[in-house]
């Protein structure tokens, strides 16, 4: 009788998960990368391809947003998220945020405003900082008509990061579960609110004390859609 190999009768399946993700990941930055570069390519003239083009470049990067969402949350174990803390210039984080979307940006003549204190700096993860403005902004594109404004300023022993368009605001739902648990997110309604959650959690991340970061949902603003707001001490 020939041998049987080993194996093991229980697969941990948010393992496998977690590096089916990842490689995912790293798939769809190489996308993102082509699809970029096939915008710079393509004749001035071309308004559908470029349209076509830079509709494929949002999807692509929204969901690669959401994978590494899903990715910190494994690794938080969705209670906590381990963050490195450093120096982290906000002018240079905003101009991160946008060259990422500057496909987007671009085709859809967004008209994006910086307002921001000078110099302005803080002591923050900024790659996880990143991350939530990103999707912010990202959610901005998809809902605004034509203007997104980014403002950054001190405001007692925070600092407060602000994203505002003029799109139609954030629906009743969002603006009440704005804290639900994730536990508690109706994945079958559409939308589950993973983004909000990852944005609360990456906030609560940063602490002065026992001061913790915390974010916020509003309407109206300074263009009467919907305003983002991150306050981190």
């Amino acid at each position: 009788m020939a041998d049987h190999l080993p194996y093991s009768s229980s697969i941990d399946f948010s393992s496998v998960l977690a590096a089916a993700v990842h490689d995912m990941k790293n798939s769809l930055c190489l996308l993102i990368q082509s699809i970029e570069n096939l915008a710079d390519s393509l004749p001035a003239d071309s308004s559908d391809a470029h349209e076509q083009v830079a509709n494929v470049h949002y999807e692509a990067s929204r969901l690669n947003t959401n994978l590494v969402q899903i990715l910190s949350l494994y690794r938080a174990e969705l209670e906590s998220l381990p963050i490195t803390v450093d120096e982290c210039f906000i002018e240079d984080l905003f101009s991160d945020v946008l060259g990422s979307n500057r496909v987007y940006v671009q085709q859809k003549n967004f008209d994006v405003e910086l307002a921001m204190t000078e110099h302005l700096s803080w002591y923050l993860d900024s790659e996880l900082i990143y991350l939530l403005i990103n999707d912010m902004l990202v959610n901005s594109l998809r809902y605004g008509k034509s203007k997104i404004r980014l403002s950054a300023f001190s405001e007692g022993q925070y600092l407060v990061l602000r994203i505002e368009d003029d799109g139609p605001g954030y629906p009743d739902s969002m603006l009440v579960n704005s804290n639900t648990c994730l536990s508690e997110f109706q994945v079958g309604q559409g939308r589950t609110g993973l983004g909000l959650f990852f944005a609360r959690l990456i906030a609560a991340a940063h602490t002065q004390g026992e001061i913790c970061g915390e974010i916020s949902l509003s309407n109206g603003g300074t263009l009467g859609g919907g305003v983002f707001e991150v306050k981190l001490p």
